[in-house]
């Protein structure tokens, strides 16, 4: 890691690790590391990049831009489910937001 500088520190959805990865591995070879992000992240991939996006900005409205990409990366189907993203937080997450989130999560759920 000599000589390597951190440009950027900004939270980025799964989806679009994965459109990274790809891009990348077309023209280079990817590491070790780089692999096995690139299994995880096409293995637990909930949407394609395009509805992720969609959803994150609608979840936005409600939650701040770390927290609506990880609610999109992990797409919790309950209440339980979405506090434990929540549960480290100093702040407490109100029911009622939390189901505004829900209804919004309902339209992009895919059946697996």
């Amino acid at each position: 890691m000599i000589g390597k500088k951190t440009l950027d520190v900004n939270p980025i959805p799964a989806a679009e690790v994965k459109e990274i990865l790809e891009e990348f591995s077309e023209k280079n070879e990817l590491s070790y590391e780089q692999n096995l992000t690139l299994a995880h992240v096409t293995n637990f991939q909930k949407l394609p990049l395009e509805d992720t996006e969609k959803l994150i900005k609608e979840l936005e409205s409600i939650v701040k831009t770390k927290y609506a990409i990880r609610i999109a990366d992990l797409m919790p189907k309950d209440l339980a489910d979405l506090r434990l993203i929540f549960a480290k937080e100093k702040f407490p997450m109100k029911k009622d937001e939390m189901e505004d989130v829900l209804k919004i999560l309902n339209k992009y759920q895919v059946e697996e």
